[in-house]
């Protein structure tokens, strides 16, 4: 049980950072908010693979490149809604 919620904080960690580095701009997360960004992002990916396989609506988490896409997908959607908040004067 440890062992994988310590490798759920391992691979969201990794693919919130290659999100992070894949989409361009500059998002304010810290260490916390990209690992949480990549858990989620794992979950989406998960859910989305399980579409497309037509396994249907399955809740898991996705292995590392899953888990990438998913996060990128999370990341993408979450740069559109907050926007450009910080406009220089």
């Amino acid at each position: 049980m440890i062992w994988n919620i310590i490798v759920l904080i391992v691979i969201g960690a990794i693919a919130g950072f290659i999100a992070r580095a894949v989409i361009p701009g500059k998002q304010d997360l810290g260490i916390g908010l990209t690992i949480v960004l990549g858990i989620v992002g794992s979950l989406v990916g998960n859910l989305l693979g399980s579409l497309l396989t037509g396994d249907g609506f399955e809740i898991g988490t996705a292995g590392i490149i899953g888990s990438i896409i998913g996060a990128i997908i999370v990341l993408g959607i979450y740069v559109m809604t907050t926007g450009r908040k910080n406009i220089s004067r």
